[in-house]
C-alpha cells in the first residue's frame, strides 16, 4: 500500500504520546531476522516483534500451511461448528503441556486469555457453590495484558496510570529476589509473605497469577522455580487456584519449552500467546486441568463457560501454530536457544558501565537494566543507524531474538549493545 495514501495522523500507535513520537522505521518486507526498510536500510530484529516471531519472518513452511488453509477456508465460528485445525492444535498443546492441562480454549490474544483464565477460576468455585471466592492475587510487577482485568493484575503505572482511579485494589506479593539459582535464605521471606496473604484472604481468593520464571513487561526479573512449588503447596492447602501466565515465557524464552517446565509444580490453569502462531496471527489459549474443566460439566446450562471471542480456534492461527510446534520440536529449538543464551552470557560480560544496576540472562532472553531511563532516550536511534531493531522501554535494554538468528546476527546485536555503553 502506498503510504502517502494514509496521513500519518490516521494511525495511532500504542505507548506513545502521539504530539511528539518520533519518525518510526517503515517495513516493507523482511526475511528470517532481517527487517527492510523502505528507504533501503537493513536491520536485524533483535527483539522478534515483540517476542512471537520465533521462526524468523517469512518462513517457507509456515507461509504453505497458511496459504493451504486459506485455499480451504480461513475461518468458520466454533459456535455450532468444529473443524480438524482447532482440534489438531488442541489436542497437540494438550500433549506437550505439563501434567494435566487437557483442555484447551482459543481466543484472539493474551489479554483475552488471561481474561478468560480469570473467568474460569472465578467460575470454577461459583459452580461448587462458593461465590464469595471472587479475588486474584498477583505478584509485584506483574504485568498480564491491557485489558480492564488484566490491567488490575498489572502492576506497572506505566501501562495502568490513566485507569487507576477507576482500577480496583489488588492484592499483591512481593516477587522473589536472587533470580533463578535462588538459596532458601532469598526464598524465605517471599513465601512466607504469599503464606500469610493466602491465609488472611483465601475465603475471598480465587486464584494466584504468576509469570513463572521470568516476568517480562515488568522488569525482566528472573526468579527460582522453588517458589512455585511452594506456591503450588500454598494455594493446595486454601483452595485457590493456581494460574501460570506464559503468554511471554512459552515456547522456549526461559530455555525450556515451557517456564512451568523449570518446576515440579503444575498450574491449574495455564496461559500461552504471541510465540504460539510465531507472529503471523493473533491468537492464544487458556489450557485448563482435567479439576478446573470438571467444575463446568453439568446439566444445568448456567454452570457452562459463557466465553467465546469471534476468532477463537481461527483456523490459519490453529494451521501456523501447529507447524510452529513441529518447527519447534523437530529442529531441535531448544539446542538453539541454548546456543543463543551462551552467546548472551558470554557477550554480555564484555559490557561494562557505571550506569549499569545489573544484566540478567535465561534461556532465549538478555537485559541490561541501567539506573536511570534517561541513559536509554538515544539507543533505539543509536541501534538503527549501525543495522539492528530494539525497542528497549523504561530503564531496561534486552534482547529477545528470534531462534534461527545466526551466531553473525546476534554478536552484531550485542556488539551495538556494548558500544552503546563505551
Amino acid at each position: 500500500m502506498d503510504s502517502s495514501l494514509t496521513p500519518p495522523e490516521n494511525l495511532w500507535y500504542p505507548y506513545v504520546q502521539m504530539k511528539n513520537r518520533p519518525e518510526y522505521p517503515e517495513i516493507v518486507r523482511a526475511e528470517g531476522c532481517i527487517l527492510f526498510t523502505r528507504d533501503g536500510r537493513e536491520l536485524i530484529d533483535g527483539i522478534s516483534s515483540w517476542w512471537s516471531v520465533i521462526h524468523g519472518y517469512n518462513h517457507p513452511a509456515l507461509n504453505k500451511v497458511l496459504v493451504d488453509q486459506a485455499n480451504r477456508f480461513s475461518h468458520v465460528m466454533l459456535g455450532g461448528l468444529t473443524h480438524q485445525p482447532a482440534q489438531l492444535l488442541a489436542a497437540k498443546l494438550a500433549e506437550i503441556c505439563p501434567g494435566d492441562l487437557n483442555h484447551v480454549f482459543f481466543s484472539d490474544s493474551g489479554s483475552v486469555a488471561v481474561e478468560v483464565a480469570v473467568k474460569m477460576a472465578i467460575q470454577f468455585h461459583r459452580n461448587q457453590g462458593n461465590s464469595e471466592k471472587r479475588r486474584i492475587i498477583s505478584l509485584s510487577g506483574a504485568y498480564h495484558g491491557d485489558t480492564f482485568k488484566t490491567m488490575e493484575l498489572g502492576d506497572d503505572s506505566d501501562f495502568t496510570g490513566a485507569f487507576s482511579h477507576v482500577l480496583p485494589d489488588t492484592v499483591r506479593v512481593n516477587v522473589p529476589k536472587g533470580g533463578y539459582n535462588a538459596e532458601e535464605a532469598d526464598l524465605k521471606s517471599p513465601i512466607a509473605e504469599l503464606q500469610d496473604t493466602v491465609v488472611r484472604h483465601h475465603p475471598q481468593t480465587a486464584a494466584l497469577i504468576v509469570e513463572p520464571i521470568l516476568q517480562c513487561a515488568g522488569g525482566f526479573r528472573i526468579y527460582s522455580p522453588a517458589y512455585l512449588d511452594a506456591a503450588r503447596e500454598i494455594c493446595d492447602r486454601h483452595n485457590v487456584l493456581l494460574i501460570y501466565d506464559e503468554v511471554a515465557t512459552g515456547f522456549g524464552r526461559t530455555g525450556r519449552l515451557f517456564a512451568a517446565n523449570h518446576a515440579n509444580a503444575v498450574p491449574d490453569i495455564m496461559v500461552i500467546g504471541k510465540a504460539l502462531t510465531a507472529g503471523y496471527l493473533g491468537h492464544a489459549a487458556t489450557i485448563a486441568s482435567n479439576k478446573v474443566y470438571r467444575a463446568f460439566l453439568s446439566n444445568e446450562s448456567s454452570k457452562a463457560l459463557m466465553h467465546g471471542p469471534t476468532y477463537m480456534g481461527n483456523p490459519l492461527a490453529c494451521a501456523v501454530a501447529f507447524e510452529g510446534i513441529r518447527l519447534f520440536q523437530e529442529e531441535n529449538y531448544l539446542e538453539k536457544i541454548n546456543h543463543i543464551h551462551q552467546l548472551i552470557v558470554q557477550e554480555f560480560e564484555k559490557i561494562c558501565s557505571e550506569k549499569i544496576v545489573e544484566k540478567r540472562a535465561i534461556g532465549g532472553m538478555g537485559v541490561i537494566e541501567v539506573k536511570s531511563s534517561a541513559t536509554l532516550s538515544n539507543f533505539r536511534s543509536f541501534a538503527i543507524e549501525r543495522g539492528v531493531w530494539i525497542r528497549p522501554f523504561a530503564s531496561y535494554l534486552y534482547v529477545m531474538p528470534a531462534y534461527v538468528i545466526s551466531d553473525e546476527q546476534l554478536l552484531k546485536i550485542l556488539r551495538v549493545m556494548r558500544e552503546f555503553f563505551d
